[in-house]
């Protein structure tokens, strides 16, 4: 039963868990079962051992508070995550865990919140928050739709792809028509909402990469 098992890792639920973002494991879970699969969801908070033979990997929004709290620890785990995703590991990181997935996040004060640099994205606290329904085109995904609710502006380097393409709503950073990041088998994004209830062709992405893994 070990092999039909899907290990679901939640990071920082209680630090970084707004806006419905724990929908996203419920989406998850349910739809593992659907696909013939046993889901067993352990979650991570600050201090916690990092558990092995993790499938999946998903992450939620929080505030700059929030951000400041897990700073520190999600650093000491960087390394861990990055050779997840370089051995393929599926995620899933959604608004204040995506911006920590890049390089960094500066607050309107200048306060900079160091990311582990996974995506090659910086973020940068704008003028006002972009807030409000988003639907965004992806090759891969067909339409996607949600809901958007932060002041940071995310800018995409080289090394990495955007989601898709913004086609109502603001996005990464009101500018370029971006929305969201994909290195590899890592999502990033902005929506809410929560966002696989809604969108359950990236459930079932994460879910198939990470039952080719297995």
């Amino acid at each position: 039963m070990s092999d039909r098992t899907i290990k679901v890792l939640q990071l920082y639920p209680r630090d970084m868990n707004i806006y419905g973002d724990s929908g996203n494991t419920l989406v998850l879970t349910q739809r593992i079962k659907w696909h013939g699969y046993t889901p067993e969801l352990v979650s991570y908070n600050p201090g916690d051992k990092f558990p092995v033979d993790v499938d999946i990997v998903i992450g939620g929004g929080g505030q700059d508070s929030g951000q400041d709290k897990i700073q520190e620890d999600l650093l000491k785990i960087g390394d861990t995550l990055k050779q997840l995703a370089e051995n393929g590991t599926p995620m899933l990181m959604i608004c204040g865990l995506y911006q920590l997935f890049g390089k960094f996040f500066k607050t309107s004060d200048g306060h900079v919140i160091q990311g582990i640099g996974l995506f090659d994205i910086e973020t940068h606290a704008g003028p006002e928050r972009l807030i409000g329904n988003i639907i965004t085109q992806s090759p891969d995904f067909g339409d996607i739709i949600g809901y958007e609710n932060h002041s940071g502006q995310t800018f995409l380097g080289e090394g990495v792809s955007p989601l898709g393409t913004i086609i109502k709503g603001a996005g990464n950073n009101g500018q370029d028509d971006t929305e969201g990041a994909r290195y590899k088998n890592v999502i990033g994004s902005y929506l809410h909402g929560s966002l696989l209830p809604k969108n359950p062709a990236i459930a079932d992405f994460l879910i198939e990469k990470a039952a080719e893994n297995k």
